[in-house]
């Protein structure tokens, strides 16, 4: 693809979401989610493959059927209460139909289906998009519409929580993984949106640093399933015994920084006298744990077959780019201590 063009759509892609970010106006922030949706696709099909075509084409199906039905919903809400405003209380039917809508869009369950099958199909670089940009906009309007239906939220968030630990436990494709990744760190931040919508924020911005960290990981060593793995020894020893902290820390283990939200909301689900839920979650965490130490066991505990030819690709100078791994990597890794810090700012 032309840089030119690529530039042009992800300027694109950029103001789709700054649109739907600055409006107050249900249309123009469906509007902003139609920019966006569609600044993406070409950018998803550029490798021309028929596993990449067949993905865009899912999720063009999938953000078309998502961006109706929130237009009919606003439009109804619109002739109930008479109003287009996002903040504004809306219908209850509308906002069960938005609510829905807005997990088709970000991939949240029970319509969660087109994330591991659209991100098995594309580069990691594109999925890195999917995972984590695509995710601002339709959370961002969530955000504002959030205390109006607060016992969907809490069903579709246990839901994904459970449903992207189970589902990524018999996965051998990594794409695949961290779709259900994706659903289930979702899942935590739908259940706390109610009662603590800056530690939600804190919760998105944590798993984009982590998700950041692990993809970028997975383009440099060019890995795509659990068994080339394997390989990683000979190629990236360093950075091959730092991944399984990054897996961990998305897990939610301890001292690592992905346990902070976790952590935190779980003391929140706690203040709010909701202790069963709160057990459930840590419980479903269990789930994604047990297949980020899969992953981390495949790749430290077991080594591929090599002559002396196959371990040196290590020694010769890499021409990519290893800053931003550097940055994202320290951050998943270290920024526990900063806890107190969060919490506070949660508290405000």
């Amino acid at each position: 693809m032309s840089p030119f063009i690529l530039a042009f759509l992800m300027t694109g892609l950029g103001l789709g979401t700054t649109i739907t970010l600055a409006s107050s106006h249900w249309f123009l922030a469906w509007m902003g989610l139609e920019i966006n949706s569609l600044a993406l696709l070409p950018v998803m099909a550029q490798h021309h493959h028929p596993r990449a075509v067949e993905a865009t084409t899912k999720y063009f199906l999938t953000q078309a059927a998502a961006a109706s039905l929130i237009l009919f919903a606003t439009i109804t809400n619109a002739w109930t209460t008479g109003h287009w405003e996002i903040m504004q209380e809306s219908h209850p039917a509308s906002t069960a139909l938005l609510t829905l809508a807005l997990a088709l869009k970000m991939g949240l369950a029970p319509m969660h289906a087109w994330l591991p099958e659209v991100l098995q199909g594309l580069d990691l670089t594109t999925g890195l998009i999917v995972s984590t940009w695509q995710k601002i906009a339709p959370f961002a309007l969530m955000v504002q519409m959030y205390p109006h239906n607060p016992t969907l939220l809490v069903l579709t968030g246990v839901l994904s929580s459970l449903i992207g630990g189970w589902g990524g436990l018999n996965q051998t494709q990594l794409r695949k993984v961290l779709a259900y990744s994706s659903i289930a760190h979702l899942g935590w931040m739908a259940l706390v949106l109610q009662f603590s919508t800056t530690l939600a924020l804190l919760t998105l911005t944590m798993y984009f640093i982590m998700t950041f960290s692990l993809f970028l990981t997975l383009k440099l060593k060019k890995a795509t399933t659990i068994n080339s793995l394997a390989t990683s020894w000979s190629k990236i020893p360093i950075l091959t015994a730092l991944t399984p902290l990054i897996l961990m820390s998305l897990g939610g283990l301890p001292p690592l920084s992905g346990f902070m939200p976790k952590w935190l909301i779980l003391q929140e689900l706690t203040k709010q006298d909701i202790a069963p839920t709160a057990t459930l979650m840590a419980l479903s965490a269990l789930l994604s744990l047990y297949f980020y130490m899969r992953l981390s066991y495949a790749m430290t505990l077991t080594i591929y077959p090599n002559n002396t030819t196959g371990t040196l690709p290590w020694r010769l100078t890499s021409l990519q780019l290893t800053f931003p791994i550097a940055i994202s990597t320290s951050m998943t890794i270290l920024l526990l201590p900063l806890a107190p810090a969060a919490y506070t700012l949660t508290c405000l």
